[in-house]
C-alpha cells in the first residue's frame, strides 16, 4: 500500500525525535565518562604521591580540603578519642556487610587543637547483624597516622540507631558519640581520613580499606550505541522512502520486460498475429477432413 504525503511527514518526525533523544543519551554518557574519567586521573595523581604533613591541606579548624587534595595522603600525629568511637553503617567492603570505625583524632595546626575523624578501618557484622563482631581498641597515647584525605560527605536526613551514622560527616559523626560533639565545638575540618599505617600500631586492627575503584565503567560504549542507534532511525526512514519510491517507478522497459522475458521487440503485436494464424490454420484443415470424410462415404 501506497503511503500518503501527511505518512511520511509523520514518519520522518518520529524518525527525527527518535534520533535527537538518542543523541541526547548519547552525550549524557559521554559527560558521565569524561566525569568518570577525571576522578580516575586525580585518584591515580594522587593516591600514590608522597605523604605531607596534614597543615599542608588544611591549615586548621574551620578549614575544608580543597577538591584537588582529595585521595592525597597526610601525615598527622596526635591522640586517639576511643570513647566517641561511631560506627559507619550500610558501607560493605568486598560486598561483606559490616561497619566501619570512626575514631576522632586529637592533633595541633597552627598551635590550635583540631579534630580529625579517622575511618580506621572495617569490622564485619556479629552474631546478631546490629553490632560488629569486635571493635579493635586503637593504639593510646600519642600516634602518627597516614591517612588517605577525603572531603566530608554531605549530611545525611535519615535516623539512625545510636552510635552509627549512613554518612561521613565530621559533625554528624561527633554529635551521634556517647559524649555528643560539643567537646570538639570549633575544633573540626571539613574533611576526614582513611587509615593507611599507624605508629604505634595497634595490638588489633580492622580490615583495611581497599584501594579507590578506577574501573571506568561501559560510559563510552554506551555513547557510541546510542549514536549508532541515532543514525539507525534516520538511516532506516531514509531506506523505507527510497524503497517505497522506487517500487511505485516503473519504467517502459520494465513493462515490456515483464511481457516478454526473451525481450523480443513488439512481442504482444507479434503474439496476437500468431494466434490468428493458427486459428485460420485450424479451420483449414477441419474443412479438409470433412470433404474426406464425405467423399468416402
Amino acid at each position: 500500500m501506497k503511503r500518503t504525503r501527511r505518512q511520511w511527514v509523520t514518519l520522518g518526525l518520529a524518525a527525527v525525535l527518535l534520533a535527537s533523544l538518542c543523541v541526547l543519551a548519547a552525550f549524557w554518557q559521554w559527560h558521565r565518562y569524561t566525569d568518570r574519567q577525571a576522578q580516575i586521573d586525580l585518584v591515580e595523581t594522587n593516591y600514590t604521591a608522597a605523604p605531607e604533613p596534614l597543615s599542608a591541606f588544611v591549615t586548621g579548624p574551620g578549614d575544608t580540603l580543597a577538591p584537588e587534595d582529595v585521595w592525597r595522603p597526610a601525615e598527622v600525629t596526635g591522640e586517639y578519642v576511643p570513647e566517641s568511637t561511631v560506627l559507619l553503617r550500610n558501607r560493605p567492603v568486598g560486598g561483606t556487610p559490616g561497619f566501619h570505625l570512626l575514631v576522632p583524632l586529637r592533633t595541633e595546626l597552627d598551635g590550635q587543637e583540631t579534630v580529625l575523624v579517622v575511618d580506621r578501618g572495617f569490622v564485619p557484622l556479629g552474631a546478631d547483624a546490629t553490632e560488629p563482631a569486635l571493635v579493635p581498641e586503637p593504639p593510646s597515647g600519642e600516634v602518627t597516622v597516614t591517612v588517605t584525605l577525603r572531603a566530608d560527605e554531605p549530611a545525611s536526613d535519615r535516623g539512625a540507631p545510636s552510635g552509627t551514622v549512613v554518612r561521613i560527616n565530621t559533625d554528624q559523626v561527633l554529635a551521634r558519640g556517647p559524649e555528643g560533639g560539643s567537646w570538639a565545638q570549633g575544633a573540626t575540618v571539613g574533611a576526614y581520613g582513611q587509615l593507611r599505617a599507624e605508629d604505634p600500631a595497634a595490638a588489633e586492627t580492622p580490615v583495611a580499606l581497599p584501594r579507590p575503584d578506577t574501573d571506568p565503567g561501559s560510559h563510552l560504549s554506551y555513547t557510541f550505541q546510542w549514536a549508532i542507534f541515532a543514525l539507525g532511525a534516520v538511516g532506516g526512514y531514509v531506506l523505507l522512502w527510497r524503497r517505497e519510491t522506487r517500487a511505485a517507478t516503473v519504467t517502459a522497459g520494465e513493462l515490456l520486460a515483464a511481457e516478454d522475458p526473451a525481450g523480443t521487440s513488439r512481442p504482444r503485436r507479434q503474439r496476437r498475429r500468431r494466434v490468428d494464424e493458427d486459428y485460420e490454420d485450424a479451420l483449414v484443415d477441419a474443412a479438409q477432413h470433412q470433404a474426406r470424410d464425405t467423399s468416402s462415404a
